[in-house]
């Protein structure tokens, strides 16, 4: 835990002295993206009726690659994993950062009161409400499955609020970017596939931590509500949630690439 308070108190330095929130450089280009299929393996992550979220996040995930290698051929696109396997939080980060992405997209599904509904996307930041808190630490608390948690993250405790407050300041370089390409995906739920959007929301990721470009997670449906779980599990209605962010990807690209 010390070292990840240090950690803390170094990032809010920078962030008090004035960062560059956009922290683009010009003739900026989206040349690489990798997608991330929250969960996977001996971590089915929330379960429905008769689904479980590893899986249905590796569908669209999958989908989501394939429209940008057929309709994208200059954005190179990788994965956290293709497959139903179990992958360490950091290490998703790390492909991301070794292969000096431009973008970072985790995809998952939520769980919750049965009667709750809809997809919210999330990007680092201070969480507003217990809601987001709770969706955070659920998240986060798969790194109580990986060998020699601690030290992979610096004493970050899973079960502690304060541990999270902390870790929603990092990210602070990638913010403006991070919300711009959220904002969105959820517009494209709600417009283009009528689906019910719990908005932006803002909380402590440890898969988004040590990304180091711009990031948001996807949280595309709740698998403990009957409808959403029939809707998040038809191969058919996985498209349409894939095309939704293929197109809030696409303008995202076009947007920031003609900013000067």
């Amino acid at each position: 835990m010390k070292n990840f308070i240090l950690v803390f108190l170094f990032c809010s330095l920078i962030i008090l002295s004035g960062t560059n929130t956009a922290f683009k450089p010009s003739s900026y280009k989206v040349k690489k993206i990798v997608i991330d299929a929250g969960h996977g393996g001996k971590d089915p992550g929330c379960l429905g009726k008769s689904n479980r979220e590893a899986l249905i996040a590796l569908d669209v995930a999958l989908e989501l690659g394939q429209l940008i290698n057929s309709q994208l051929p200059e954005v190179k696109v990788l994965y956290t994993r293709k497959s139903n396997t179990f992958v360490d939080l950091h290490e998703r980060a790390a492909i991301a950062n070794r292969n000096n992405a431009d973008l970072f997209i985790s995809i998952h599904c939520n769980s919750g009161n049965p009667s709750t509904f809809g997809s919210e996307t999330y990007t680092m930041g201070l969480h507003s409400s217990e809601g987001n808190l709770d969706v955070a630490k659920r998240e986060n608390s798969v790194i109580l499955q990986e060998d020699n948690y601690q030290k992979k993250y610096e004493g970050f405790d899973p079960g502690s609020p304060m541990a999270h407050i902390m870790l929603a300041n990092f990210q602070t370089a990638f913010m403006e970017n991070s919300l711009r390409f959220a904002d969105k995906v959820e517009t494209k739920f709600k417009n283009g596939l009528k689906r019910k959007s719990r908005g932006v929301k803002q909380a402590g990721f440890l898969v988004l931590w040590k990304t180091s470009m711009p990031s948001a997670l996807i949280e595309i449906g709740y698998l403990t509500n009957v409808s959403d779980e029939k809707f998040l599990s038809e191969k058919p209605t996985q498209k349409e949630i894939a095309n939704g962010i293929f197109l809030a990807f696409t303008e995202y690209k076009k947007e920031i690439e003609a900013t000067p």
